[in-house]
This record gives structure tokens, sequence and C-alpha cells, in this order.
């Protein structure tokens, strides 16, 4: 499969959060990323599986990275662990702050808008999980910037090649709207 056929991913919403994400990738601190079970099922998408390949895009719409999962789970809120945090690469010193940053995201406007209602977020809440390290800096393309290799790690998307965090599309919308 070229890299033109493999499904896109996109982190937070553009702006500063994803250009965080996407930086976070290509240094090699962010070796893991969450999905929110209810965002895929929403989208009536399948949860990625171990060995999936994809284009992660920037701010922009421009691959800026590609990741392949290594590991993929989708366990309760309440199993995610300090180790699990830290991997995610934005700076959280353990599981609270990554609980608690989360727990802001997947009830953000742009999440409600998408799902039609503020998501409940406890302890049995499934997040998707996936892990990462970056096995090359190879480009697997002429121009690419860089490879990077996840472990568990869940999305969305709203197309069939497209693995969207369905917050961004419901942002993305909304801006289109305007």
């Amino acid at each position: 499969m070229g890299h033109d056929d493999l499904p896109t991913l996109e982190l937070a919403f553009p702006g500063p959060e994803r250009d965080r994400g996407v930086a976070a990738i290509l240094s090699g601190q962010k070796t893991a990323l969450t999905g929110l079970l209810e965002i895929y099922e929403h989208a009536g998408e399948a949860v990625p599986v171990t060995g999936q390949r994809f284009r992660v895009l920037d701010s922009e719409g421009r691959p800026a990275v590609t990741i392949e999962l290594v590991d993929v789970r989708v366990v309760p809120m309440k199993e995610i662990d300090d180790d699990f945090a830290r991997a995610e690469g934005r700076g959280y010193s353990d599981v609270a702050e990554w609980r608690a940053a989360h727990e802001e995201f997947f009830r953000s406007e742009g999440v409600s808008e998408y799902l039609g209602h503020t998501p409940v977020i406890d302890d049995d809440t499934r997040p998707g999980g996936r892990q990462s390290r970056r096995p090359s800096t190879r480009p697997p393309w002429p121009g690419h910037p860089a490879t990077y290799r996840p472990r568990p790690v869940r999305r969305m998307s709203t197309s069939p090649n497209s693995t969207t965090n369905p917050a961004t599309h419901a942002a993305t919308a909304a801006r289109q709207q305007r």
C-alpha cells in the first residue's frame, strides 16, 4: 500500500494542540495516542488494529508523519497508568494530569457537537490507547518528514480512507458553515 493509499489520522483540532502533538511525534516524545470509543461507534468505524499504518496530518491538512500501530487496546479509564500517560508526550507527570486533560477534551464543544451530546466520562469510559515508537528516521517516501510507529491506538473517521478525529471533523464542519 502506497503512502497516498494510507488512511489519515488527525490529532485533536487543527491549531496549536494538533501542532504540539505532531511535533511530539516527530521528536519521539509522543509514543502513545488516545481516542474515545464512543466517537468511533458514532462514526460507524471499526477500532484500528495492530499493524495498521496511518498518515498523521498537520493543521494544514498535509501529511506530517506516518505511524504504524504496534498495539491497540480499548480499556476503561481506570486502567490507564502513569507510564501510558507520560508516553502521550504532552508533559503529563501522571495519569491524573492525563485524565483531567482528556476529560476536558472529550467533553469539549467540538466533541459534544459531533456526538450530539456531551459524553459521560467516568472510570468505566473506554478510550482506545495506542503506543508508538519511532523505528526509523528514514522517510517512507520522498520528502516525507519522518516515520513513527505506535502501539495501542484507536481511531475514528468519517470516510472509508480516513481515520479522522470526529471532533476535528465537527470543528471543521462548524467553521465551513460560518
